[in-house]
């Protein structure tokens, strides 16, 4: 058993790096390409490897090592992560350098967003955390030491409250920065020249249904069918669309805006839903997807987030959810799907049911379910903005 277990070991460890291209010194380059992205390592499922974060393009990376499809970066000296090799250009005219400062800082805001923006000697790779009790985001800078000497605030920033930092390491730069209100509604990252601008969407203040803007994806579509039903063969791409044109009239019925990634049976890859999502900027995602599992027995709705920050509206829907008499298969965290990925609003990924359960299966196949699922994910949606706003309303009091 143990010499089978070392046999299947060196198997996968050969195949990752088979095709390895170990440079006789560090690679320099920028990223390129659509939504650029860091994993961090070989770890991979149906979903792929855990992501480390998203970047902009034309960020400086160091490549260390290649395997297949990834480029091994030095983001520090204590820390590495894996580029996907087509978002990454060779750049011979970049000379590194032994270390980058941190400069002046400045915190403000517009009509719309608030904006901390640091200044720093090159556009150096990052990473982001949604924290908590209290809210705050927390980004890393890999490859900046600290030479800020001043940080200036002025009042029409309305959400950043305060914003710190701390060398956490010799080439880990920490920028800490505490929002005004308990939910996270999102925040982007990007640069400016050689400025790290993190612009910090704000909680609306009207947080009736009716100002708001919701985007609304149907998964799948076109030659990527999903799952499929287990005595009918039904297609999950079908229903996906019948059930996020539901949801569609119900939103537009409670006078919210809305925005369909798709309304016919089309394909559309996950960086094209990603972008197209992101230009509209709505105020929160929904995507509806079937699910399935090789056990027929399991059934019920679930819910997804990513961030921490984001999780409250899933947790309100899954809990509107049950209310239709489906199985509690779970709300989780930490999920690895594209639509999840962005930091820019909130986003919730509903799987209504199992097509791979017949009592599943049946209450898919009926329209009224459709209309069902549709008025109680809105209603989840209603007892979320109600939420939020008590919290608003207790920081008004205090």
């Amino acid at each position: 058993m143990i010499r089978l277990w070392i046999l299947v070991s060196l198997f996968f460890s050969f195949s990752a790096f088979s095709q390895s291209i170990i440079p006789a010194k560090p690679i320099v380059g920028k990223t390129t390409g659509s939504l650029p992205y860091l994993e961090y390592g070989f770890g991979v499922d149906r979903l792929g490897g855990a992501k480390m974060t998203y970047l902009d393009t034309n960020i400086v990376v160091k490549v260390v090592d290649s395997t297949i499809g990834n480029y091994k970066v030095q983001l520090s000296k204590d820390h590495v992560a894996y580029l996907p090799k087509s978002n990454f250009k060779r750049d011979s005219t970049i000379k590194l350098q032994s270390y980058y400062l941190t400069n002046s800082w400045m915190v403000s805001g517009d009509e719309k967003y608030d904006y901390v923006m640091v200044n720093l000697d090159e556009k150096l790779p990052y990473r982001s955390m949604q924290q908590i009790s209290p809210s705050r985001i927390v980004i890393d800078v890999f490859g900046a030491t600290s030479n800020t000497n001043w940080i200036t605030q002025r009042s029409s920033a309305k959400e950043v409250t305060n914003v710190y930092h701390e060398q956490i390491e010799d080439d880990v730069f920490r920028i800490t920065i505490e929002l005004k209100h308990k939910q996270h509604w999102g925040y982007s990252i990007y640069y400016r020249d050689k400025r790290l601008m993190i612009r910090v969407k704000r909680q609306p203040e009207d947080l009736s249904l009716e100002n708001m803007k919701v985007a609304v994806d149907a998964g799948h579509g076109g030659e990527n069918n999903g799952a499929s039903g287990i005595k009918t063969g039904i297609l999950e791409k079908k229903y996906t669309l019948l059930i996020a044109k539901q949801l569609e009239r119900v939103l537009i019925d409670k006078e919210a805006k809305v925005f369909m990634t798709r309304t016919k049976d089309t394909a559309i890859g996950m960086i094209e839903r990603t972008e197209m999502i992101k230009n509209e900027d709505p105020d929160f995602l929904i995507s509806i997807h079937l699910n399935s599992s090789v056990k027929d027995s399991i059934k019920g709705v679930s819910t997804y987030y990513r961030y921490i920050g984001f999780r409250p509206l899933t947790q309100y829907i899954q809990e509107s959810m049950l209310k239709l008499g489906l199985n509690d298969f779970g709300n989780i965290g930490s999920f690895n799907f594209a639509l999840s990925g962005p930091t820019d609003y909130p986003n919730c990924l509903v799987e209504v049911a199992f097509l791979s359960n017949k009592e599943d299966e049946q209450l898919i196949l009926d329209p009224e379910f459709h209309k069902a699922v549709a008025t109680q994910i809105v209603e989840g949606i209603k007892e979320w903005l109600k939420a939020c706003k008590k919290d608003s309303d207790l920081l008004i009091i205090y």
